[in-house]
């Protein structure tokens, strides 16, 4: 299957550079270049993408309020994060609005291109060691109402659902939560889903990111 990318970049630099390194790939088919999201949201409606590589800093319209507003669209494109912070508020709310994940942009090419493809695929692309780095810095704003809005939502959970969240929030892979908790990966998936639906989400990052807001993950790191 032809993934159909979407680079959205205020750099003109950067455009090319990503459109070079991404173009090369057989998988992958560049339909569109934007130089901020009010463009993005344009060519979004008109070229139907898979997925949307986003920069987050960009004038006229910014990537968190693109990212915001295709998300809330009926088949919206999976959204990758472009930036250049490690943890900052606004790729936290990025998470929180829909995005798929994020990449640094002095991230190997190699893994861009990965990162395009594991999205496209329906996987969220944090690596551990960023994901600890959200979560810390989404736990130092208004955590005590954030936990008492998070533990309100999980409550909607089935007991065997919140088990399969608190994984999901570790970052262990459908198979990896199947044998921890003894069922079958299609039952995994299933119980994923009805926990999107139930929540109201749109992806896994989302629901790492309640069950660390709810209290849920104790004192272990995410791995």
């Amino acid at each position: 299957m032809t993934i159909r990318l979407i680079i959205v970049d205020d750099d003109p630099l950067v455009r090319a550079g990503l459109s070079l390194m991404l173009g090369g790939a057989a998988d992958i088919e560049i339909v569109g270049e934007a130089a901020d999201g009010a463009q993005a949201t344009d060519l979004v409606e008109r070229l139907a993408p898979d997925v949307v590589l986003m920069d987050i800093r960009m004038p006229v319209m910014g990537g968190l309020a693109a990212t915001e507003a295709l998300r809330r669209r009926p088949g919206a494109p999976e959204v990758v994060v472009l930036t250049t912070f490690h943890a900052d508020e606004q790729v936290l709310r990025a998470m929180r609005a829909g995005a798929a994940g994020f990449v640094l942009k002095d991230t190997p090419p190699a893994e861009i291109v990965a990162a395009v493809r594991k999205v496209a695929a329906g996987d969220p692309v944090l690596s551990p060691a960023v994901t600890r780095q959200l979560m810390t810095h989404a736990a130092g704003s208004g955590p005590g109402t954030r936990k008492d809005s998070a533990g309100r939502k999980l409550s909607a959970l089935a007991e065997r659902e919140v088990e399969v969240a608190v994984a999901v929030a570790r970052g262990r892979s459908n198979a990896e939560i199947a044998a921890a908790l003894y069922m079958s990966v299609p039952t995994v998936k299933t119980h994923v889903s009805r926990i999107l639906a139930k929540l109201n989400l749109n992806n896994r990052v989302q629901i790492a990111l309640l069950a660390h807001d709810a209290g849920l993950l104790g004192d272990e790191d995410v791995t």
